[in-house]
């Protein structure tokens, strides 16, 4: 028997530095392939940045109509192409096999179209008003992508989008999980979408001393989450969304599971604006809430997908509240930021994403170039390749600017149609 707030994953899409597509991605994972390249021209070549992760292009006539495809974002199309690609892999259409009034849309960004406001500022000081699009606003707010969501599938229930910087597409996740355990809706589609491929957040990053670069060296190399010789995160974009769906609602359906969410915590550090605490207690409090609301004791779970950046003090902090809570002999653990960098907003969904594939597949992904682990992050860290292993539970980490720490938990698939 189906208990009330049982939420299965049903569907995802992903675009992302490896390629368009979620088998893209996982085979891009699998054979520990990079999406990372190498920033050429002159508008770069001051921002500090010399290497991102660059998704495929998404024509905009590929998901809007021709009359509505002027000065939008790139952050919504990603999440367009994203969400049409979920709801295929889940077999479902909105309006025949779930009610619009039954379906929300909660997808969600960290910079929304701030390339599309630095392009047309640019234009606007050097040609007045006449360079301003009257489709800015609409093309680039932060809501715009649950937005065009909803417009395009018909999704007539709750549409929003959370602010909570890099934690953004994890908050999504875990309010899609809220709104089907509280009977508000029988499927989400959510997630995070985001692309701060822009001159001006590029070069705020730089002069923070935050950017991992690849200098003369291989940009493969440039994102080293938990390496001893990391230098700074990899900026990055792409979309990731996921249906959730009540799992009565999809087994009398006859749908495929791919996952499960069982739980979600969060909490602030309430300490500094950009740095996290560095004992990592804040990040520990928001594992343990989501172990408590998935009913899970820390020793049922057996693979850790790590937010690790490549940051100096954050890798230290996670490492450190990893440790805390599954102590010196916890589950292995890994960064898919490694091979795709940080997609910031976007982070928290893909790598949901990433974890539910490891479940399902069996198969944990390596975090890329670690080559001489930190012993300030020690850990069972996978490297080299991915690890062969079938755990029932896995957490996956999201940690943003500002303080905030999500911490979601998946369970292997259970039960088919």
């Amino acid at each position: 028997m189906n208990r009330p707030h049982e939420v299965w994953v049903t569907g995802m899409g992903l675009v992302t530095p490896l390629g368009l597509g979620v088998s893209a991605f996982a085979d891009g994972l699998a054979g520990q392939r990079s999406g990372l390249r190498r920033l050429d021209g002159e508008e770069w070549a001051a921002t500090g940045a010399d290497v991102a992760g660059v998704a495929p292009d998404i024509p905009a006539t590929d998901v809007l109509p021709r009359t509505e495809a002027r000065s939008v974002d790139r952050f919504v199309l990603m999440a367009l192409a994203a969400a049409d690609e979920a709801l295929r892999h889940s077999r479902l259409t909105i309006g025949r096999d779930v009610a619009a009034e039954r379906t929300a849309v909660v997808v969600s960004t960290g910079a929304g179209g701030l390339g599309t406001y630095e392009e047309q500022a640019v234009g606007r000081a050097a040609r007045g008003r006449v360079a301003v699009s009257p489709y800015l606003l609409p093309g680039m707010l932060p809501n715009m992508a649950a937005a065009r969501i909803a417009i395009r599938h018909g999704v007539r229930g709750v549409s929003s989008s959370i602010a909570t910087a890099c934690a953004s597409g994890a908050m999504s996740v875990a309010e899609g999980l809220r709104l089907i355990r509280e009977g508000v809706a029988d499927v989400v589609l959510c997630g995070g979408t985001d692309t701060a491929l822009a001159p001006s957040v590029a070069t705020s990053f730089g002069n923070a001393r935050a950017l991992g670069r690849a200098g003369e060296g291989d940009p493969a190399a440039a994102s080293r989450p938990f390496d001893r010789d990391r230098g700074g995160f990899v900026l990055a974009e792409g979309a990731g969304i996921l249906v959730l769906e009540r799992a009565g609602h999809a087994r009398a359906r006859n749908a495929t599971p791919h996952g499960q969410v069982l739980g979600w915590g969060a909490t602030t550090d309430a300490h500094h604006p950009t740095a996290p605490l560095p004992d990592g207690s804040g990040a520990a409090a928001a594992m343990r809430l989501a172990l408590a609301d998935a009913g899970l004791s820390a020793g049922d779970v057996g693979y850790v997908n790590a937010h690790g950046t490549g940051t100096r003090t954050g890798d230290v902090a996670e490492a450190r509240a990893i440790r805390a809570v599954f102590g010196d002999d916890g589950p292995p653990v890994s960064s898919v930021k490694g091979a795709i960098g940080h997609l910031l907003g976007a982070a928290g969904a893909v790598e949901a994403a990433a974890t539910v594939l490891a479940l399902r597949d069996g198969s944990l992904p390596a975090t890329a170039n670690l080559d001489h682990p930190d012993p300030e992050c020690a850990l069972d860290h996978i490297r080299g390749a991915p690890r062969a292993a079938a755990p029932e539970t896995a957490v996956s980490n999201s940690f943003a600017f500002g303080g905030h720490n999500v911490s979601l938990v998946f369970g292997r698939p259970r039960g088919t149609a």
